[in-house]
Order: structure tokens, then C-alpha cells, then sequence
């Protein structure tokens, strides 16, 4: 690692002040993206701030919503009875993240803010309708992901909390990497209370999470496996690495699309 600076911060507030006087800085919530990148050099922040005291955990069920603050970790979200009363399906998601060690320390702020092409909480907030809260705003998650690792925040922008309507049903399925467990194809579908149906693929796409519109308007009047069965995925718009083609990628995403469909509930 290169050398940096250190701050603890104790509210949102002195967290964006620092971050408006220092363009280098970056922010710290779980860890998991940006310890990784530090030890591989990849990034040379001149202070990282910490958000672990700012108070921005917990989770909040009112009525049809669940609202989730910025620093709750992944692992509270997988056990909470709130979430799985309310959205079983984010409580099942939150669970397949990682492994144990990851998932008591990453949090969904910083998955949504990092916004990596191959991380699942950014397939639930877009499937569902979600809103991401900040220290000044509002955002409505189809603004909020505008490509691979690039969001609508501002640079001294910070999550403070994610509001998800729940659905009348949804469900997500992915294709782990043995190794890494991240999603190498994940597919998030939801029927939402207004009727709509969102089909959200993550792991795949070139420019990030996306909405597969031709799923969406397959599964209109026809909510199951049979009516996606000659939907195609571009594979030109796929990625492809060392674990996958993207030809492979493109049939996955058929494959997981249908498994979700099948567990709707």
C-alpha cells in the first residue's frame, strides 16, 4: 500500500466536509472493494474516511418498505425477519453475497456506490424500484447506475440509506464464480405492485447492471420459464474473461432468468 491519511469520521456531515476539501480522499464503509485495490496499488487515495461511526446502520420496515441504512451489513440484511416478512427475496440475495466473512463486513452502501459489474445488490435495487438516499437527494435507481463503476453521486455525494417498495413477488438467482462468489450472471425478477415486471441481469453486461427489456415484455402477460423460452441475449453485449465467454455468459442468463422465474414467491 501506499502511505495515506486517516479520519474516523462521527457524521455524514464532517464525512462530506472532507471529502469537498480533498478531491483525492475516499471513503470507507465495509472495506471490501477498496482494501483489495490499496494492497494491489491500483488506487492512491491521499486520506481514506472512515464511515464506520457515522451511524448510518439499521433497518427500518414501514408498512410496504423497507429501508436500509447505507452501512448495514450484508449479514444483518440475509437475518433480519423484517426483511424476509417483507421482501424475502433481498434477504435471500443478501445471503449469497460472498462468504460469512464478507457478508459481516460489507455493506450496501458501499456495493452501491462502488457499483461493480459483478455485484448483486445493484440487481435489486433496479428490479425493485428502489430509491437511494443521500445527504441532499433523492435518487431514483434507474438514474442511479450510469455504467460500470459510475453511479449519479457526486464526488462529496454520500448513501446514507436505500428505501425498496416491496413487490407482489420476486426473485433472484446467480451463477457464483467458485472462487470469488461473485456473480459471474445474476438475474433479479420482480412483478411489481403496479403490475409491471422487472428483469434485472448483473455479472454480464458490458457497461454493468442492466434491464433485459425483451424479458420484460416477454413476461407481461405471461409470468413463468415457458414464455422467456425464445428470448435470446446479445452475446456482443457480454463480457468475457477467464471464466466465461461471453457467448456463455449470454446462455446463462436465459438459464438464470428462468430459475428465478420458477421461485417466484
Amino acid at each position: 500500500m501506499y502511505e495515506f491519511g486517516y479520519h474516523r469520521v462521527g457524521s455524514v456531515e464532517e464525512a462530506a466536509k472532507l471529502l469537498a476539501a480533498d478531491p483525492e480522499a475516499k471513503l470507507i464503509a465495509g472495506g471490501q472493494t477498496l482494501i483489495p485495490v490499496l494492497k494491489q496499488r491500483l488506487n492512491r487515495p491521499s486520506t481514506v474516511i472512515d464511515l464506520s461511526g457515522a451511524k448510518l446502520a439499521g433497518i427500518k420496515v414501514d408498512g410496504n418498505t423497507v429501508t436500509i441504512g447505507a452501512m448495514t451489513p450484508h449479514g444483518a440484511v440475509a437475518s433480519s425477519q423484517e426483511v424476509r416478512r417483507v421482501i424475502p427475496a433481498l434477504a435471500e440475495l443478501a445471503l449469497v453475497i460472498g462468504d460469512e466473512q464478507v457478508r459481516h463486513r460489507g455493506t450496501i452502501g458501499g456495493s452501491l456506490a462502488n457499483n461493480d459489474p459483478a455485484a448483486d445488490y445493484p440487481a435489486a435495487a433496479l428490479a425493485l424500484n428502489a430509491t437511494i438516499r443521500t445527504q441532499r437527494r433523492e435518487i431514483k435507481a434507474d438514474d442511479f447506475f450510469l455504467g460500470m463503476f459510475t453511479t449519479a453521486l457526486e464526488p462529496d455525494e454520500i448513501i446514507t440509506a436505500v428505501t425498496f417498495p416491496a413487490p407482489e413477488k420476486a426473485a433472484y438467482e446467480k451463477f457464483r464464480n467458485p472462487a470469488s462468489r461473485y456473480a459471474m450472471v445474476g438475474v433479479f425478477v420482480a412483478k411489481l405492485r403496479d403490475g409491471s415486471v422487472r428483469v434485472v441481469v448483473t455479472g454480464a453486461g458490458q457497461n454493468g447492471v442492466f434491464r433485459h427489456t425483451a424479458m420484460e415484455q416477454a413476461l407481461a402477460s405471461n409470468l413463468s420459464p415457458d414464455a422467456i423460452a425464445n428470448v435470446t441475449t446479445p452475446a456482443s453485449e457480454m463480457n468475457a474473461d477467464i471464466h466465461g465467454s461471453a457467448e456463455y455468459r449470454a446462455h446463462l442468463v436465459g438459464v438464470m432468468a428462468k430459475r428465478a422465474l420458477a421461485k417466484l414467491r
